[in-house]
């Protein structure tokens, strides 16, 4: 028997969608807030190239939230990908992500309310329905609260629909092996499904048919530029996060998965409870999720090495993503492997610039001589 076949599922090869990976263990999408904001929120410094090196021992590497346009920000620093100095600034990282034996997916999003006009070149931020969060955006001019939004018209949500096909297209073009779109955690497609947030009348709001309309027509619009075989989304059912909430979470999620089944997408990338918190958060059954959706299931929060190895095992999911345990263990995967100590991360240099708790902390290896 081959040490690959013998080795628990989490860290054999498998597919996910037309991605074939050597693991199991997804690297979720981490904001860093390292981007070159002087020059048009440009990725690709050195610094951010050996970021993603390190940690290409991943089987996939989701990119940190990278806006689809300038009134897609929410906080200082995050990459784009709408211009095409923000397209060449992916190219080393992808080319180092893929010489290093990973894969990695561009994950594309819109903040939507949750920035301020210090972040978007004075825009107003965007959102279904005037309902602004309660919260405060972090800017050069310190923390502000976040602003009653502009209402997105028929017109303008057909546009930004587009930057997200716009957006997949330049992940291609930038060496992404594909796309998560960004549906969760209170961002631009969260308020649209959800009706704490969505409070239109028209096409777009109402019946839960039509406040997942406008995810489905990014689905399908992406899906149509790139294949559904290298597309996924990342969805949130029940975090509070960023202020936001529904009434009947099971039947809106529910219905948004039947409709992606029939799209074939590659994966649902699900976070299971409150995000980075609590997972027993009532409202969404993840195991029916699981049931129901044919592409691949990619679980997320808070799992810990043996909740990893089980759910792999049992087959509850098919691969499972880790954050935090990532930022402070570039070789998280040989870790996990051989049931090694992890190191802790320090929130403080989660989003400050430069090299301290970006790209100095040390494998196990280097911990060992």
């Amino acid at each position: 028997m081959s040490a690959t076949s013998s080795a628990p599922k989490l860290f054999q090869p498998t597919r996910i969608g037309d991605i074939e990976v050597a693991n199991r263990i997804v690297m979720a999408p981490l904001t860093r807030s390292r981007a070159d904001e002087a020059r048009g929120d440009i990725p690709g410094s050195a610094m951010n190239v050996e970021y993603y090196r390190q940690r290409s021992n991943a089987g996939l590497i989701i990119s940190e939230g990278t806006q689809v346009s300038p009134v897609g920000k929410g906080y200082m620093a995050t990459p784009g990908i709408y211009s095409a100095a923000q397209v060449e600034g992916w190219k080393p990282i992808t080319q180092a992500v893929h010489a290093a034996g990973s894969k990695i997916v561009a994950q594309i999003w819109h903040v939507g309310r949750i920035s301020h006009p210090e972040l978007t070149g004075g825009a107003q931020p965007i959102a279904p329905s005037a309902v602004a969060a309660q919260g405060q955006a972090y800017t050069h001019q310190g923390k502000l609260d976040l602003p009653v939004p502009h209402v997105l018209t028929q017109a303008e949500i057909a546009e930004v629909v587009q930057q997200f096909r716009q957006a997949a297209a330049h992940a291609i073009q930038a060496g992404f092996d594909g796309v998560e779109i960004h549906g969760a955690n209170g961002y631009l497609i969260d308020q649209f499904l959800r009706n704490g947030a969505n409070r239109r009348t028209d096409e777009y709001g109402g019946s839960i048919e039509n406040r997942c309309r406008f995810a489905l027509e990014i689905v399908d619009a992406v899906v149509a530029e790139i294949g559904a075989g290298r597309v996924g989304i990342r969805l949130s059912p029940v975090t509070p996060f960023n202020d936001l909430s529904d009434s009947d979470p099971q039947a809106v999620f529910g219905h948004l998965i039947e409709q992606l089944n029939s799209r074939r997408i590659a994966f649902i990338h699900m976070i299971e409870g409150a995000t980075g918190g609590p997972r027993d958060v009532p409202g969404f059954d993840y195991a029916w999720a699981r049931q129901h959706f044919k592409g691949a299931y990619i679980a997320n929060n808070g799992y810990t090495r043996e909740m990893a190895l089980d759910a792999i095992e049992s087959g509850r999911a098919d691969a499972v993503s880790f954050g935090r345990p990532f930022i402070s263990n570039p070789d998280l995967v040989k870790r996990l492997r051989e049931n090694l100590p992890l190191n802790q991360p320090n929130p403080q240099t989660f989003y400050t610039p430069g090299p301290e708790g970006y790209i100095d902390y040390p494998t196990w290896d280097q911990q060992a001589r």
